[in-house]
């Protein structure tokens, strides 16, 4: 692939090719660390935010002379994460222990700009709704035990990187549970936020940043922004871990098995690798070794963070299988460790801030069962270093958005989406509408007067007020109709019913301030919408790993193997 034009995003070295010394297998420059731009060009780099929440005092010593900083790659804690989560599985009465609430930190949910907003989900026709979860994992050096576990001595209490997103879906019925991963190199335009502390407003992008520097831009609340902005998915809560838990919680579990197809050294000559030795076949790791496994980049496939990625699901299906099936967890004083260690590793939002609510949040997931999880990675393209999200990424985010299963075993639901809803329509002729042109494609230019047509249609049916917008051609995969605010959804399922548009393309949006009817590519010609059937299979290309699959084994570079 020819290298990006963007600047500030840097070269990664592909599989085979020589880089820097990355002894910890954490930040680098080469690999992934912080842009140093505040977009697509150049820039200042963050700066530390001071003590507390987000990682404490000091920082990085600037100056033109200095030595370019080491970037300490991290891993994913939501292993961590999801094990406190179904600990109700394994002693539901201790988790009451009300003292545990003291340990849990709190921090806003959503920081970002209200126009950036997802709605929320809906109930389906039982009554039930989907639950989202970003799984959050910081590599704040901001304590010494994280210091120690995670290297790099020049970044102890710096700006800390939101390394580990991963969003977690239950569906409304409970039947199943999608978990997607957006890999930390990936290139999105922020949202403004504002930091709840100190008032800080950080304003949107015009150029792209690295999506995990969306946690130095005032807290985990700002990276939950930045999904919704992306995703279009509301977001109901956020979970975000650190260094230590991983380790306190794989020796309190007694280990977690994993496996690899050959023996594996993961270190070079050059100084790149986690450390983690294992033989081939399953073995049982905990503690630091647990670590380890979690970091590892050089030594899996192809040594990229989508490697490292895959063996980070294996090891997270196995912890939830561990945690549901391994009978020490009956034994009080290990639950009690586990509890006092997860809890203390925590960051969540104020919905979250009580032991009782997690454990409540912990009794739905515990309904999902293990064949009904579903762990994927966000369908990419490398853009120069980076990563930028395709079609494919766009169409996954439909599927949970619309909370379609991602394992192929449920047919998409009628839901949400289709419910009518509770706000009356007003007469057609008192509601006002604005038709775009949208058909303009990336091989096609816009139909010419396709608004208008549009316009003399709804005209035709009453709704005396519509005008076409004859100034402005678009860009729209499918027809949508959007409203502002609750008390115009009405009227805009009005207008959807008026033209055989599902209400599914009807959406809230605070980009528009009244009903807007955007023609999308899907009805270029003729005067009838014809809704194209939708493929809700599970793209390839997000690399799907079930639950429940036991003999998932990681591949070995042979360039790390032993005998």
């Amino acid at each position: 692939m020819a290298q990006s034009s963007v600047r500030g995003e840097g070269t990664r070295p592909r599989a085979g090719q020589a880089g820097g010394p990355d002894l910890d297998e954490g930040r680098h420059d080469g690999h992934g660390g912080r842009s140093d731009g505040a977009g697509d060009g150049d820039g200042p780099r963050p700066q530390p935010r001071g003590h507390g929440r987000h990682g404490g005092g000091g920082g990085r010593r600037r100056g033109g002379g200095e030595r370019p900083r080491r970037r300490r790659r991290i891993l994913r804690w939501s292993a961590t994460v999801l094990a406190v989560l179904i600990l109700g599985t394994a002693g539901a009465g201790y988790l009451y222990y009300q003292h545990l609430n003291n340990n849990i930190k709190k921090d806003k949910l959503n920081i970002g700009d209200e126009k950036d907003r997802a709605a929320e989900s809906k109930a389906n026709a039982a009554g039930q709704t989907p639950l989202n979860i970003l799984l959050i994992g910081s590599d704040a050096r901001d304590t010494k035990e994280n210091q120690k576990l995670g290297g790099a001595k020049d970044t102890f209490g710096g700006v800390p990187l939101a390394d580990v997103q991963m969003l977690l879906h239950v569906s409304a019925d409970r039947t199943n549970m999608s978990v997607v991963s957006m890999p930390r190199d990936t290139l999105l335009r922020m949202p403004k936020c504002t930091d709840p502390d100190n008032g800080k407003v950080y304003p949107a992008t015009v150029g792209r940043l690295m999506t995990n520097e969306s946690l130095g831009r005032g807290g985990p609340g700002c990276t939950v922004a930045t999904w919704e902005k992306l995703t279009d998915i509301h977001i109901d809560h956020f979970m975000k871990i650190d260094f230590s838990g991983v380790v306190s919680m794989a020796d309190a579990i007694g280990g977690v098995p994993v496996c690899v197809d050959a023996n594996i050294y993961s270190k070079d000559s050059l100084g790149h690798g986690s450390g983690l030795k294992l033989e081939k076949g399953t073995t049982y790791i905990k503690g630091k070794q647990a670590l380890q496994w979690l970091r590892t980049r050089y030594g899996f496939e192809d040594g990229s963070d989508i490697a490292r990625a895959k063996a980070q699901h294996q090891y997270m299906n196995a912890m939830v299988r561990q945690l549901r099936e391994n009978a020490t967890l009956s034994n009080p004083g290990k639950l009690r460790s586990l509890a006092e260690t997860a809890t203390n590793a925590l960051t969540v939002d104020e919905g979250l801030g009580t032991v009782a609510k997690l454990y409540d949040l912990s009794s739905e997931l515990k309904k999902v069962p293990t064949k009904g999880i579903t762990m994927t990675t966000m369908p990419f393209r490398y853009v120069g270093a980076r990563v930028e999200p395709t079609e494919d990424a766009t169409k996954l985010f439909r599927l949970v958005r619309e909370d379609i299963s991602l394992d192929g075993t449920n047919k998409k639901k009628t839901s949400t989406a289709e419910k009518a809803s509770s706000d009356p329509a007003a007469e057609a002729g008192e509601i006002g509408v604005l038709v775009q042109n949208g058909t303009r494609t990336t091989a096609l230019g816009p139909v010419s007067g396709r608004a208008t047509t549009v316009s003399n249609l709804l005209l035709g049916k009453g709704f005396t007020r519509t005008t076409a917008d004859t100034t402005t051609a678009t860009s729209a995969e499918k027809t949508v109709i959007r409203y502002p605010s609750a008390d115009l959804e009405g009227d805009a399922q009005k207008v959807a019913k008026s033209l055989g548009i599902p209400f599914g393309s009807v959406k809230k949006s605070t980009d528009v301030s009244g009903v807007t009817l955007v023609v999308g590519a899907d009805w270029r010609t003729g005067t009838t919408y014809k809704a194209k059937a939708e493929d809700d299979t599970t793209p390839d290309t997000a690399e799907a790993l079930n639950g429940a699959k036991t003999d998932a084994c990681m591949k070995v570079n042979p360039a790390f193997t032993w005998s």
